[in-house]
């Protein structure tokens, strides 16, 4: 068996890969990830498929990068460096300010509809899970625990808290109500959900 030559990422054009990442996204909203083909995709964005095949390996590595690009983009938007955890000295603001801008992600349709396909997919289609959780979700919920650790630096958090836990009191809520729609996702949840999750539910 001959072993295809990695994808040359050096040769690609700004404006076919930015079609490229277009149609991915918009394709898996509309007919989900098995239907989504690296033909269908080039057929959208007005390119040959091995176009494609000369700088990805796969769809699902196209849908990865668009998907990072898409996250990149929302960042420059909104005026924030991409992939960057506010710490302004106050914990509380920092976790309600990133969770104000999830809220923000979720709800705008460039994200959600691609991403919903993404996420049902990720759930049957067990490498593609992993795939997701390791280039898309783990580096954002790293940010979480450096953040959450340099709030024990500074004696906001307790010491013998795990922050990769701590963090699942904000962020697995807010997913939850996004995927099942088991109710409303705003700024006002999310600030609750920081509030109860540092100030606990007990009476003080």
């Amino acid at each position: 068996m001959v072993k295809q030559p990695a994808p040359d990422t050096t040769r690609r054009s700004e404006k076919s890969r930015r079609a490229i990442y277009d149609a991915a996204l918009a394709l898996v909203g509309e007919v989900g990830y098995p239907k989504t083909t690296i033909e269908g995709i080039a057929a959208r964005a007005g390119v040959g498929k091995q176009t494609i095949y000369r700088w990805w390996s796969s769809k699902a590595e196209v849908l990865m990068e668009a998907f990072l690009d898409l996250g990149e983009q929302s960042a420059r938007e909104a005026g924030q460096e991409s992939y960057a955890f506010p710490d302004t000295g106050d914990l509380a603001a920092d976790l309600k300010a990133v969770l104000r801008a999830t809220v923000d992600e979720l709800r705008d349709p460039r994200f959600e509809v691609p991403s919903r396909a993404l996420a049902a997919e990720g759930v049957v289609n067990e490498q593609l899970g992993r795939e997701l959780v390791a280039k898309l979700l783990e580096p954002s919920l790293q940010l979480y625990v450096d953040r959450l650790r340099t709030a024990q630096d500074t004696g906001e958090v307790r010491q013998d808290i795990d922050p990769r836990i701590a963090l699942e009191l904000f962020v697995s809520p807010l997913a939850q109500r996004w995927l099942q729609h088991t109710g409303p996702i705003d700024h006002t949840y999310t600030d609750t959900l920081v509030d109860y999750a540092l100030y606990g539910l007990a009476p003080r």
